[in-house]
């Protein structure tokens, strides 16, 4: 059963001098108890019509702490749950990336999937540079060696997947999932990094030269204890 206690007042609420600021509000010495599961009490004595006022107020209460209950408990559930779409059939899926996906770029929103899990771009030099490759699927593929400078991975996901020594000079990587990721000797400067996570990453040798990064997101950024002592330094990691 859930209880809730509500201090009201038995002839309503008055508000004095309306304003900016936050309003008073006249209540009497005793409290109403809404019970959920039963009828309401009262702590004074109350005669039994009056009671029968507080019955839509009642329900709003009860309303009100349900939800919150179902919000707290759903929403843990539903992100435990969550899986990603199936690998991609599509022949020419990696190649996908020399193109980019063009709609919503900042947004992450595609008309279609750019699935790159798996793919093998190592040392690639030319055909990512500059590219949007936002909201991609790149969990466990391999950009190692490549030129990444200028590109844009808003809201990527790339669990696990290594980018040793890549250079993401001037790149925008706002919202990205970097755990796990390999990024020794990644190259981040001028590059946004707002909002995204480096959860268990390697970032041993990663350069972070005029790196544009939120208070919060250095913070949890600073924790790593891969990022090197000159790393440290360029972050302004304490």
């Amino acid at each position: 059963m859930a209880n809730v206690s509500i201090p009201l007042p038995r002839n309503g609420l008055s508000i004095r001098n309306y304003s900016t600021k936050r309003p008073r509000f006249t209540t009497s010495a005793s409290t109403l108890r809404i019970s959920c599961s039963g009828v309401a009490e009262s702590d004074g004595s109350e005669n039994k019509g009056s009671l029968l006022n507080f019955n839509g107020i009642k329900g709003v209460a009860c309303g009100i702490l349900a939800a919150c209950t179902l919000t707290s408990a759903a929403f843990p559930v539903i992100a435990a749950t969550q899986r990603l779409p199936p690998l991609s059939t599509e022949p020419n899926r990696c190649e996908r990336a020399f193109v980019g996906n063009t709609i919503g770029q900042a947004n992450g929103v595609y008309d279609k999937p750019l699935d790159l899990r798996l793919c093998d771009f190592t040392n690639e030099k030319s055909n990512l540079k500059g590219k949007s490759l936002s909201a991609a699927l790149m969990s466990d593929a391999k950009f190692d060696g490549a030129d990444m400078s200028e590109v844009v991975m808003s809201k990527a996901y790339a669990v696990g997947a290594s980018f040793k020594g890549v250079d993401f000079s001037n790149a925008v990587l706002d919202r990205v999932n970097f755990g796990k990721a390999d990024l020794q000797g990644a190259v981040f400067k001028n590059t946004v990094l707002s909002g995204s996570t480096f959860d268990d990453a390697k970032l041993e040798n990663a350069v972070f030269e005029d790196t544009i990064i939120g208070y919060i997101d250095l913070q949890k950024l600073c924790t790593n204890k891969t990022i090197g002592d000159e790393g440290r330094a360029e972050l302004g990691c304490r």
